[in-house]
């Protein structure tokens, strides 16, 4: 982080690191979960060499932003990026937004679409998945067992069994944050985004590796189908994060897009 370019500015009362390269037509470049705005950093660095203003926060409680004082939904983060753009005097905007930050981009495209031009979405998170038979099965167990317990007064006995259940179970993203920072996580991934992504009006362009395991490929071409004008780029062979691993290519592909 210490040879990143940021600097800091206030935004919604929260002390907000963020860099700021190139000159031009902006794009605000939002990170995934669990990431900071070093993982997007090179992608804004061929973009800014192409001609663009290119905007990128380190999101509320990632990186060397504040963390919020309360847990968070998905709309307060909206808000936040709205906000953001204020602070920075920016109007409407070119977004690209990987995993999480996807997330924010599928509701800011869909209720704030006043404020962007188009629309990017990198391996996009949003859509749930519908859990295995095993897996439900797993959880109304785990349920029962703590609803018992917690019933007969024996809550510390819940707590034990939550905290095995959370470290036994719990995703990579769930186990690397605590506190509000993981109340907010379990809010953030049950909210179902795909309504929004039916009313996005921007146009918009996805990016996805075929070999993604943690947004599959199907969901990207469900957003595709979804989206009211959206087009589908996959990346063979790469994962979570195939702008990176094609960003040269996707660089170029993006400034067609914004050009077109």
């Amino acid at each position: 982080m210490s040879d990143l370019p940021s600097t800091f500015i206030e935004v919604e009362g929260l002390r907000t690191a963020h860099i700021r390269v190139g000159s031009g037509d902006a794009i605000v470049l939002l990170h995934g979960w669990g990431a900071n705005s070093g993982l997007v950093w090179p992608l804004a660095e061929k973009l800014a060499k192409m001609g663009y203003a290119c905007f990128v926060p380190d999101l509320p409680g990632f990186g060397q932003t504040e963390i919020p004082p309360t847990s968070w939904v998905i709309d307060d983060y909206v808000k936040w990026v709205v906000h953001y753009l204020d602070v920075n005097g920016l109007g409407r905007v070119h977004l690209f937004g990987h995993s999480f930050g996807g997330r924010l981009c599928l509701v800011l495209g869909a209720e704030h679409s006043d404020r962007v031009h188009k629309l990017v979405l990198a391996n996009s998170a949003g859509i749930r998945s519908t859990p295995s038979p095993m897996v439900q099965s797993r959880l109304k167990l785990y349920h029962s067992a703590l609803n018992i317990l917690r019933s007969i007064g024996l809550k510390p006995q819940a707590e034990q069994i939550r905290n095995w259940y959370s470290k036994r179970y719990g995703s990579a993203d769930y186990q690397a944050v605590s506190g509000v920072m993981r109340e907010t996580f379990v809010k953030v991934v049950n909210e179902d985004l795909l309504p929004y992504a039916a009313r996005i009006k921007p146009s918009t362009l996805l990016f996805w590796g075929d070999r993604d395991e943690d947004t599959p490929l199907w969901q990207g071409q469900t957003l595709e189908k979804t989206i009211p004008d959206a087009g589908l780029v996959i990346w063979e062979g790469a994962g979570h994060y195939s702008y990176l691993e094609r960003a040269a290519d996707t660089a170029r592909v993006m400034d067609h897009f914004f050009k077109g």
